[in-house]
């Protein structure tokens, strides 16, 4: 990968943006490797934030220098961002996910590189809100790639296919089969999403469930990851029975890297990144029960490479999968209004009952980590490799590079 200082005729180094949709975590994870990767490749930009006020814990220690607020209202939000890029003299961006603010970004004059961690989610219904003329669109390989999807990634005009977006270093496995004490990681992500009004009700219905089954099935320590609020994280610990030693609080990346290293099991909602983050260091890992439309896709990928009894599915009472995914023709959005509804109807209406179920199945996938000690853990991770961030940093040096000397 090429420095900076030799993509141009000056040494002065450019300003680049970033930014990831504020729907979970996983594209703040993806910020960080891949700002890492450029920092390991050399690179000299300067970062600044855009938005993301929901990742930055994530990325906690990262080389961005500043954040920059942006306006909810559309008819503001373009102004301010032509004002962030010409005063801090944005040279090109970096974003995830965040199809808006790409195009927005576009129609300022950056050239854009976006990573579409989810390109198997699209179809007709999303066309208006994906960056189809980003500068480059990396997607991110997938071992299914519906029929739905193709008529939409064909008109991106520079498609350029990378590997899964993780961090490729860092941590290394340690924890050792059957030593005590018996450690456990939850990861519950960033929980809010932009379409969801109660938050609240997945953790109400699933961390108990979640911490119930370790502490009967042995565990001494759990560490509860997650974007919860301490006076939720608190009712939700003391409701039930749970490992001696248990902690809650969220993450920077980094840490969080170190702390799947050191588990002997993952629970987590399947958000992609964390799924190919755990399967990078071969982690036992129980999928807990979706919270959107692409953690049903994520889960299921999943469950497909490792095989069966690794996945928990919502009872039918709180909806049902295939018909999110039917519905999605219409658009995502369509889709998480039965999903969003369904959980927060069982939070408000058979809370105890639900809990009860998905604890049950939590218990019978840890049984089946235990039963079965050589299921390849890491085998959705090797079908897409581990190389994304180096390429995504690689593909933003080339954009760099064609922008010129710094001004």
């Amino acid at each position: 990968m090429r420095v900076s200082g030799e993509s141009g005729t000056s040494g002065e180094s450019r300003t680049v943006a970033v930014a990831g949709v504020d729907f979970g975590w996983g594209s703040s994870g993806k910020l960080s490797a891949v700002l890492t990767a450029l920092q390991a490749g050399g690179e000299r930009s300067r970062f600044v934030g855009l938005a993301s006020g929901l990742g930055r814990p994530v990325l906690a220690g990262s080389p961005v220098e500043r954040w920059f607020d942006l306006p909810e209202a559309e008819p503001e939000r373009g102004p301010e961002l032509a004002r962030i890029v010409r005063e801090q003299r944005v040279a090109a961006a970096l974003v995830v996910l965040d199809g808006g603010l790409a195009r927005a970004l576009g129609d300022c004059g950056v050239p854009v590189v976006f990573v579409d961690s989810l390109p198997f989610l699209w179809t007709e219904g999303d066309r208006a809100e994906l960056p189809l003329d980003a500068e480059v669109y990396c997607a991110q390989r997938c071992v299914d790639l519906p029929p739905e999807c193709t008529g939409v990634l064909a008109d991106v005009r520079r498609l350029r296919w990378v590997d899964a977006v993780i961090a490729g270093g860092g941590a290394d496995r340690r924890a050792a089969p059957g030593r005590r004490p018996r450690r456990a990681l939850v990861s519950l992500g960033g929980l809010r999403a932009p379409q969801l009004d109660d938050w609240a009700s997945y953790p109400q219905l699933v961390l108990p469930a979640a911490l119930e089954a370790l502490a009967a099935s042995g565990f001494d320590e759990v560490h509860v990851a997650g974007n919860l609020p301490a006076w939720l994280a608190g009712q939700l610990v003391d409701s039930c029975p749970v490992p001696a030693a248990t902690t809650v609080g969220a993450l920077a990346h980094e840490d969080f890297l170190h702390r799947l290293a050191e588990c002997d099991v993952l629970l987590a909602s399947p958000g992609l990144t964390t799924l190919l983050e755990a399967g990078r260091l071969a982690v036992p890992t129980v999928c807990l029960p979706p919270q959107n439309l692409s953690q049903i896709f994520n889960g299921r990928f999943y469950e497909r490479a490792v095989g069966g009894g690794s996945r928990v599915v919502w009872p039918k009472e709180v909806f049902a999968e295939d018909e999110a995914l039917a519905l999605r023709v219409g658009g995502e959005g369509r889709a998480l209004d039965l999903i969003y509804g369904g959980i927060a109807r069982a939070a408000q209406q058979h809370r105890r009952a639900t809990s009860a179920a998905v604890r049950g199945l939590v218990a019978e996938a840890l049984g089946r980590v235990e039963r079965e000690p050589g299921t390849d853990w890491g085998a959705l991770t090797a079908e897409v490799g581990t190389g994304g961030a180096a390429q995504v940093a690689e593909a933003l040096v080339e954009v760099l590079g064609a922008t010129g000397p710094a001004r």
